[in-house]
């Protein structure tokens, strides 16, 4: 089974990787993830080449349906995030 990397175990390996500790390579990925939000929160296109971009797009309202009852809901507009995979992060899987 595949093992689930989460930041934690990122942060481990990167800091063994660079000799840096992993305190410092938490912290730097704590400011990644905050820039890329709050570059897509503005609406700004996130483009790391080769690797992944992660842009905000709008979805429009619509009418939905329950599961549970099959009644129809009004489904607001709102925003979402498209995150597309870079050729070098497609090569790396096959």
């Amino acid at each position: 089974m595949a093992e689930t990397i989460n930041k934690t175990t990122l942060a481990s390996k990167i800091a063994a990787t660079t000799d840096l500790s992993q305190a410092k390579v938490s912290a730097v990925l704590d400011a990644l993830f905050d820039e890329v939000s709050a570059a897509v929160k503005a609406g700004d296109k996130v483009s790391i080449p080769g690797f992944f971009s992660a842009e905000r797009t709008e979805t429009a309202a619509r009418t939905g349906r329950n599961p549970q009852t099959g009644e129809e809901i009004q489904i607001a507009a709102g925003h979402r995030v498209k995150l597309t995979a870079g050729s070098k992060l497609k090569a790396a899987v096959k």
